[in-house]
């Protein structure tokens, strides 16, 4: 019998060291991306000897969509989230055809602008045509409800032939697309590779208008 208990013992003891030696499991947190989160962890430490609050930052970091525009705020980000209509939140409350200056941004070619994400996306696919020896020129971009009411008039609507979008439902009306001036060869570069800048040709009949989508 005392030979039993002293190999329980035994026993008891090297479970006891592996225990010790086995990584702590894994805990997922979810952490808002606000200024609160940060204070609300500053001071923890957890068992690798990460404080908390540095922790809380690399989560935070990680967040590939809904990261805060202004830690002192705690007010989430809505750039990459958009609508089931594909209409970015950011815009969605302006209204099509109301969208700010602040939320524009120029193209490089005279006043032409488009919402500051499709603005800079645009910009990306231009220099990439542009090392491929392609160019082409912009005939349009965003569109207030006033041009575009004025559009409908002149040329008519898309749903009666025209081309023109019903004002107030346009895509330009949010900034999100261009009307191109494309030879052949931009045609064909642009089908080949506007989607890896986030550009769609989304209207049938229309092979200049090119739309953000991502």
């Amino acid at each position: 019998m005392e030979g039993i208990s002293s190999v329980t013992s035994r026993i008891a003891d090297i479970q006891a060291r592996i225990a010790s030696l086995s990584p702590a499991p894994v805990v997922r947190v979810a952490v808002p991306t606000t200024a609160s989160s940060t204070s609300a962890t500053a001071g923890l430490t957890g068992a690798n000897g990460v404080t908390g609050g540095t922790f809380a930052a690399t989560l935070a970091g990680a967040v590939a969509t809904g990261a805060t525009t202004g830690a002192t705020t705690g007010t989430p980000s809505t750039t990459h989230l958009r609508r089931a209509d594909g209409v970015p939140l950011e815009l969605a409350a302006h209204g099509n055809g109301r969208v700010p200056a602040s939320a524009l941004q120029t193209i490089g070619r005279g006043k032409h602008a488009m919402w500051s994400p499709a603005a800079q996306a645009f910009g990306r696919l231009e220099a990439a045509a542009a090392r491929d020896g392609v160019t082409f020129g912009v005939t349009d971009s965003y569109r207030s409800y006033d041009q575009q009411v004025d559009l409908a008039r002149r040329k008519g609507l898309y749903s009666q032939g025209g081309l023109a979008a019903r004002p107030g439902t346009s895509e330009h009306g949010w900034g999100l697309s261009l009307d191109l001036d494309l030879d052949g060869r931009a045609l064909t570069w642009m089908r080949a590779n506007a989607a890896r800048f986030g550009f769609t040709e989304n209207v049938p009949r229309e092979s200049w208008h090119w739309t953000f989508t991502s």
